[in-house]
């Protein structure tokens, strides 16, 4: 419920330690009887993806608005289950997958400010709105509670996982031990090492003090002037050459909504040394099952069995907004 709200049979005999036969299908079966839980064949027959439903469950674990309640595309649903077996498959890790969860270790545990959690701010100004930890991503605990970070690479698509790593940055920088565990599907196996160079050209790349300059210099100007105006000077477009990657046009997203406090994480070195000591680590983990035997399966959408209660609740509200970034962060943890 906490990590997808969809699972197969096969992962729930895992996790309990039980063989995968009748009496977990029966167990299912009794789920889907009693209204608790949703059902969606694969056309073919060959699957059976179930998705836990019921508020009263959800409001048991201290969840019942969560957004894991609402019906779901077919699409997501590879993505949820992989996301589902990485957890599975490691029972030593302690996994912190709800917001509170997230916000209580990081700012108590580990001392880290409110204002470098990983957020995603919308809008500007006094409508602004923040998200804490918007990925909506288990994060584990080793024993050392040393946190790992998933990372579901769905797509060859690099736009989601370089805006996942930034947002991350300003919090890894002040951890004495992490991971980025990436979670890619068998066919991705022979570009495993691709995303991690993305990972590692996010983190262990700072700027120098005068690419910084520029870099400043040219968000500034890129605000004011429109595009393929004559004004835009000879500078304007060497530099725009200069930082015409997908790394750039993410960072002047997030900076103008968030300012200056963006640079930071774009020029520290204590990502790279963790990175040389060992201390941070970028993992590329790829499962052994394909979900593509799931690719003709009815949406979960649609999907509904008599008795299942109707009205899912809306997802969580979104933070309230604020004009001095900190204290709304500091804010919102007290309340």
């Amino acid at each position: 419920m906490l990590n997808g709200g969809v699972c197969v049979p096969r992962q729930y005999a895992q996790f309990v330690g039980t063989a995968y036969g009748q009496n977990v299908n029966a167990f299912f079966d009794k789920l889907v009887d009693q209204g608790l839980a949703v059902k969606c064949p694969c056309v073919h027959n060959r699957a059976r993806v179930y998705q836990l439903r019921h508020q009263a469950l959800y409001r048991a674990v201290g969840e019942p608005n969560s957004p894991n309640r609402k019906p779901i595309a077919a699409g997501r649903l590879e993505e949820r289950l992989r996301l589902l077996d990485t957890i599975v498959a490691q029972p030593g890790l302690v996994w912190l997958s709800t917001v509170s969860e997230k916000v209580a270790f990081f700012t108590e545990a580990s001392s880290c400010p409110p204002e470098r959690l990983p957020h995603k701010s919308i809008g500007t100004g006094a409508n602004s709105l923040v998200r804490l930890f918007p990925d909506a991503l288990p994060i584990g605990l080793q024993g050392n509670r040393r946190p790992v970070f998933i990372f579901v690479v769905s797509t060859s698509n690099h736009d989601e996982l370089r805006a996942f790593v930034q947002r991350h940055a300003d919090l890894l920088g002040l951890l004495p031990g992490w991971a980025i565990r990436l979670v890619l599907p068998p066919h991705f196996e022979g570009i495993k090492s691709l995303f991690e160079g993305i990972v590692r050209d996010e983190l262990a790349s700072p700027m120098s003090p005068r690419s910084l300059e520029e870099l400043r210099w040219y968000f500034e100007q890129r605000r004011r002037v429109t595009p393929g105006d004559n004004a835009e000077g000879d500078r304007f477009r060497r530099v725009g050459r200069a930082f015409a990657g997908t790394r750039w046009r993410l960072l002047y997203r997030r900076w103008l909504a968030d300012g200056d406090v963006v640079f930071d994480s774009a020029t520290y070195s204590a990502i790279r040394d963790a990175i040389a000591r060992g201390d941070g680590a970028i993992e590329g983990e790829v499962l052994p099952r394909s979900y593509r035997h799931l690719s003709p399966l009815a949406s979960l959408v649609r999907a509904r069995v008599r008795g299942v209660e109707e009205g899912d609740g809306a997802a969580g509200s979104p933070q309230p907004p604020s004009a001095e970034r900190a204290a709304s962060f500091a804010a919102m943890i007290r309340g």
